[in-house]
């Protein structure tokens, strides 16, 4: 019985140990293919001065072939397989790499089998040529074992490397990578006029150095922050393009996009959202937004075809012209003014600023916190609404100078039917004040004092 278990025992043994042997000389022959040399020799596969760089041409195993050409000006655009803008940071970055290309490491000094590694018949060729007609052709292969890298060779060096995955996608680019997806390629301070069509009116913002100002529907303040945001996603609109797998097939399965509504019906079916036209030294584009469902699609003047668009960019246009008006009764933002002067019926006020200082009319220091108050509630001062008509006598007249005595601004308040109604001087905008805005000021005049320390 003891002579039957310890045979056992050497069955298993003999056993484990077999197994261990199989997976060692697996694991050998996987890696095999990995490196042949020690991992520290990692030379550089391509030296090459970028500024001399002209063309590059991606050649597919696919078949797809993408030629990217740099222009007398040194301006790069895609020439085939159309003539197309590309995104000049993608190829900047492609440029980069190219021209100081690293290896991971050396993988055979002298290969005479490149179909090994999947070089003879390489999934991307990239043709390099320069200002002197040079050119070297980069070979990219399989995928290393360990899927984190490349196995990669130039034509005509006997010499196979692997490259790092994040290199590989760095130069292997798609048509839909390297094109220009902006929809408006206008840099946003060099645009100088926005108009708008939208629901039942025509809205145009003219900017004068950095001040926005609404020109139609008439003549009004413009909401900087606002506008400048309008225009920020404008010039940030991109046409969305599907995710593409590393063979370069659309990520989405068959019966996803069986019921899909292909772009250029659902801009035909769509509502229209607004027609953006901006206008800048170089001249204006256009850019056309429709809804279908909950999606949004555009129309740009500088590319062809239609293209869905972010949620963002549809709901920033989808707005009427009052939610771009300022609604701030005055402009002297977080800086105090200089002078104000405020007559409340037969009360008048006259407040000078001195240093931290507030001093009446009478050159008496006022008491700070009092005067300070007043301050903040003449800057936070702002529409609830916008009316066309019903200011009646003016119950409170205000006139702020700020900007060192270049600005200012005067404002008359009247009590309103329903909601007080403010309205700046030269302006034929009428503000709906909060309910409580007369109180408040009256309550804050009346509670001006001296400085108790104050001369």
């Amino acid at each position: 019985m003891k002579n039957r278990g310890m045979t056992i025992a050497a069955l298993v043994l003999i056993a484990l140990l077999g197994l261990l042997y199989w997976s060692n000389r697996h694991k050998r022959d996987e890696s095999s293919l990995a490196s042949t040399t020690p991992a520290e020799a990692a030379p550089k596969i391509l030296t090459l001065n970028e500024a001399d760089i002209t063309k590059i041409e991606l050649k597919k195993k696919s078949g797809d072939q993408i030629t990217i050409t740099k222009d007398s000006a040194g301006a790069w655009k895609i020439t085939m397989p159309q003539s197309l803008p590309v995104d000049q940071s993608v190829v900047s970055g492609m440029l980069s790499t190219l021209s100081s290309l690293n290896s991971d490491r050396l993988v055979e000094e002298k290969a005479t089998n490149l179909s090994r590694y999947g070089l003879s018949d390489a999934a991307v060729m990239i043709v390099i040529a320069d200002k002197n007609n040079s050119t070297h052709k980069l070979l990219i292969g399989d995928d290393t074992p360990t899927a984190n890298g490349a196995y990669a060779n130039v034509e005509g060096d006997p010499r196979v490397f692997t490259i790092a995955s994040f290199t590989k996608n760095s130069v292997d680019k798609t048509l839909d990578d390297l094109r220009d997806k902006r929809l408006i390629t206008y840099e946003p301070d060099k645009i100088t006029r926005v108009e708008l069509s939208l629901k039942g009116a025509q809205l145009e913002f003219g900017r004068d150095k950095d001040q926005w100002q609404i020109v139609k529907p008439k003549p009004m303040r413009a909401d900087a922050t606002k506008v400048d945001d309008l225009v920020r996603k404008l010039t940030d609109a991109k046409m969305e393009v599907a995710a593409k797998t590393d063979t370069g097939k659309d990520k989405t399965k068959p019966e996803d996009n069986k019921d899909k509504t292909k772009p250029e019906d659902a801009f035909a079916t769509g509502s229209l959202v607004t027609i953006a036209r901006v206008t800048s030294d170089a001249g204006t584009q256009q850019l056309e937004v429709r809804k279908a469902k909950d999606d949004y699609y555009a129309k740009s003047s500088v590319t062809q075809g239609v293209h869905k668009v972010s949620a963002d960019l549809g709901q920033a246009l989808d707005k009427k012209w009052e939610d771009f008006l300022d609604k701030k009764l005055f402009a002297f933002g977080f800086n105090d003014p200089a002078k104000i002067e405020v007559h409340d019926g037969a009360k008048s006020y006259f407040l000078t600023k001195g240093g931290d200082d507030w001093w009446d009319g009478g050159g008496k220091k006022l008491d700070r916190t009092g005067s300070q108050a007043l301050v903040d509630q003449l800057r936070d001062l702002q529409a609830t609404d916008f009316a066309e008509s019903g200011f009646g006598a003016s119950v409170i007249d205000v006139t702020v100078t700020s900007s060192d005595g270049k600005r200012m601004e005067r404002v008359l308040i009247s009590k309103g039917d329903k909601n007080p109604l403010a309205k700046r001087e030269g302006e034929a905008t009428l503000y709906v004040l909060e309910s409580g805005a007369i109180d408040n000021l009256q309550k804050l005049l009346s509670e001006l004092k001296p400085d108790a320390g104050g001369k």
